[in-house]
């Protein structure tokens, strides 16, 4: 019995040598994956990249070379300097539209959360389902109607146009009112103890201790308002109101595809997303986890 119970004893004592001898393998095997998901991740960009700074024989050349021998920078001053493409002006219209739909979906759809929260009205159930029942719509469906009324508005070409019809959306309602059913109802009772009714206790209390939600769908929001492609492309038909996308679209559609100016004009265009994903990434995360929308 005695060496029975020694013998367990020193396995005991193993054991622990045994996990500390796998986690350096595992901590390697990690790392390894890690490192070839980045590199997949990575490869678009490095493509982007070496065929922006590439001239046309270059990009079509059999041979192909990490680099070209000759950097092409010119490339991004040919970029604005193209009279039948205005990607400067594209450039501020897209600045425009992104950031004047983002304030208005945090204003208007934080408002809408909030009031569906926190006030208990008769029908405010009805009001979020009905909220609710717009994300059930296929985007497909609603497309006809809307260019119909905002034809009829004379907004065609315009930043009216552009920008209104996406002021509001379902889902960022959804998402505010999920994160407020979850917010310290303390915090707002001590503040209406204090004499604020709802309207300065979201401004004062509510806004202030949600910066961090604010900021990832803020940033959600204006990655799919820069984006947007099918709406700028129906509505744009100017090319005072082109936005980015229908810039960058320009170059597969001419008779002759311009390679450089397509990969250099993408690289601009996705420059202002990269800089702001890059500041703000861990907002982003937080805000997903907030929301819950990773249940």
């Amino acid at each position: 019995m005695g060496q029975v119970a020694a013998s367990e004893g020193t396995a005991h004592r193993r054991m622990p040598v045994r996990r500390k001898r796998r986690a350096p393998v595992a901590t390697a095997l990690r790392y390894v994956v890690l490192v070839l998901a980045a590199v997949v991740f990575l490869v678009p960009f490095y493509l982007l990249l070496r065929n922006a700074l590439s001239t046309d024989a270059d990009i079509t050349s059999p041979n192909w070379t990490f680099f070209p021998t000759t950097l092409h920078w010119e490339n991004f001053a040919e970029l604005f300097r193209d009279s039948s493409v205005p990607m400067a002006r594209s450039l501020v219209n897209s600045v425009v539209i992104s950031v004047t739909q983002t304030l208005g979906v945090l204003l208007l759809s934080g408002l809408a959360g909030y009031g569906l929260a926190r006030i208990h009205v008769r029908y405010a159930n009805a009001v979020f389902y009905a909220v609710m029942g717009t994300l059930l719509i296929p985007a497909a469906i609603t497309f006809v109607p809307s260019f119909v009324l905002v034809s009829t508005l004379g907004w065609v070409s315009t930043l009216r146009g552009l920008i209104i019809p996406g002021l509001f959306q379902g889902l960022a309602t959804f998402l505010f009112r999920q994160y407020f059913l979850g917010f310290p109802q303390e915090l707002e009772e001590a503040a209406m103890i204090d004499g604020c009714g709802y309207w300065r206790t979201f401004w004062r209390i509510v806004v202030p201790n949600s910066g961090g939600f604010v900021a990832a769908i803020g940033t959600i929001t204006f990655i799919a308002s820069w984006n947007a492609f099918l709406w700028p492309l129906v509505i744009a038909q100017d090319a005072s109101s082109w936005t980015v996308q229908i810039s960058l679209s320009t170059f597969l559609t001419a008779q002759t595809v311009n390679l450089h100016e397509l990969f250099t004009a993408a690289i601009v265009s996705i420059a202002p997303l990269l800089v702001m994903f890059l500041f703000l990434q861990r907002w982003i995360i937080a805000g997903v986890e907030r929301s819950g929308i990773n249940e």
